[in-house]
C-alpha cells in the first residue's frame, strides 16, 4: 500500500484497534450530530473541518471534507477560498467566528485560545451551539492525525456511501 506522496502506508489502524478506532467513529457521530440538533449547519461544520484539515496538513480529511462540503451544497468558491478566508468577503459573520475559533483551538500551542477569539464565538453561537462547536473542532482535530499518522491515502471516499 503506497500514499500520495510516494510513502508506504504504515498501519490499519481500523484493523489493528478496531474498538479503539470504533469509539472515535462514535465520538464523532455523537459530536456531529449533537451539532446539528444544537442547530449548527452542516456546510459551516464542514467548513470547520476543511480548515483545520488544512491548518494540519491532512490530505485524507481535505478531499473528504471538501466532498462532504459539496454535497451539502457548499460551493466550490467558498471551498476553494477557505485558506485565505480572513482576506475573502464570502463567508458570514457566523461562519468567520468558527473558522477563528477553530485556528485558535487547532494551533493551540500558539497562544491557547485568546479572549479575542473565543468571546465574538460564544456571543454569536451562545453556550449550547459553542459547546457543540468545539467538540467538531476536537475531534476533526484528533482524526487529522488518526490520517496523517497511518499515512492514509486521499481519493477513495465518496458521500453518502
Amino acid at each position: 500500500m503506497t500514499t500520495t506522496n510516494g510513502g508506504s502506508a504504515r498501519l490499519n489502524l481500523r484493523q489493528l484497534s478496531s474498538d479503539t478506532y470504533a469509539a472515535m467513529g462514535k465520538l464523532a457521530g455523537t459530536a456531529a450530530a449533537a451539532a446539528e440538533r444544537a442547530g449548527l449547519e452542516k456546510p459551516l461544520l464542514e467548513l470547520v473541518r476543511i480548515r483545520a484539515s488544512q491548518i494540519n496538513g491532512c490530505s485524507y480529511c481535505l478531499d473528504m471534507h471538501a466532498k462532504d462540503a459539496r454535497h451539502a451544497g457548499e460551493t466550490e468558491q467558498r471551498i476553494y477560498a477557505l485558506s485565505a478566508w480572513q482576506e475573502t468577503p464570502f463567508y458570514s459573520e457566523r461562519e468567520r467566528a468558527a473558522l477563528e475559533l477553530t485556528e485558535a483551538i487547532t494551533l493551540i500551542h500558539d497562544g491557547r485560545v485568546p479572549d479575542e477569539v473565543y468571546e465574538p464565538a460564544a456571543k454569536v453561537f451562545g453556550e449550547e451551539q459553542l459547546a457543540q462547536l468545539i467538540w467538531v473542532i476536537i475531534v476533526i482535530n484528533a482524526y487529522n492525525r488518526v490520517a496523517i499518522t497511518p499515512r492514509l491515502t486521499p481519493g477513495g471516499y465518496t458521500p453518502g456511501a
